[in-house]
């Protein structure tokens, strides 16, 4: 089982498999703990996010289709989507906006075992975005931090940077197009 594909092994999470859910966990648990953990700052809930990602997994109807993109950026966009969550909910608990402390764009930590090729691709990944960071203002990268990494929403953007709704949604689509212009630009030059 441990040959098999990420795709291979969701068709058989799909059909019950608990071995395969097993081998993904394996695979990709502290990728998404590095991930929740950057995100979160907390441990014990970095550690719900994993378990709820795999929880989200093993009884989603919706299903990973490799022709749209790799199993890792899916993986991640139910990572994100999870944390955005649960920030969400702990802003509403706290009744108020978390505050908001800029930091240096950091590297995720390695401490899964990966076959060499995956640690290379991974690698790859994290060196062409720090790359398009590079092309961003202050100001977008804080966009994309709050917004992706923070958990806020645009109305909560909206008020938080006093701009109307328009305007935030505008940044937010523009920086992105920055980020896939100079992400494109680098794979072409490989």
């Amino acid at each position: 089982m441990q040959n098999l594909s990420d795709y291979e092994l969701m068709l058989l999470i799909k059909h019950k498999r608990h071995s395969a859910l097993s081998v993904l966990y394996d695979r990709y648990s502290a990728l998404i703990y590095s991930f929740a953990w950057k995100a979160l700052r907390d441990e014990p809930a970095a550690r719900d996010i994993v378990q709820s990602v795999f929880m989200r997994l093993w009884t989603t109807e919706s299903e990973y289709d490799p022709d749209k993109g790799r199993f890792t950026s899916w993986l991640l966009t139910i990572t994100r989507n999870i944390t955005t969550d649960w920030l969400r909910r702990k802003r509403r608990e706290d009744a108020g906006l978390a505050s908001f402390l800029p930091e240096e764009l950091e590297q995720i930590p390695d401490t899964y075992t990966a076959s060499p090729e995956d640690r290379v691709e991974r690698e790859s990944l994290k060196e062409e975005i720090r790359d398009a960071y590079c092309h961003l203002s202050k100001q977008q990268i804080m966009l994309l931090e709050h917004f992706y990494w923070q958990g806020y929403s645009l109305n909560e953007l909206a008020l938080l940077y006093n701009q109307p709704l328009g305007t935030v949604k505008n940044r937010l689509h523009q920086t992105l197009k920055i980020l896939r212009r100079h992400l494109l630009a680098g794979r072409e030059g490989i």
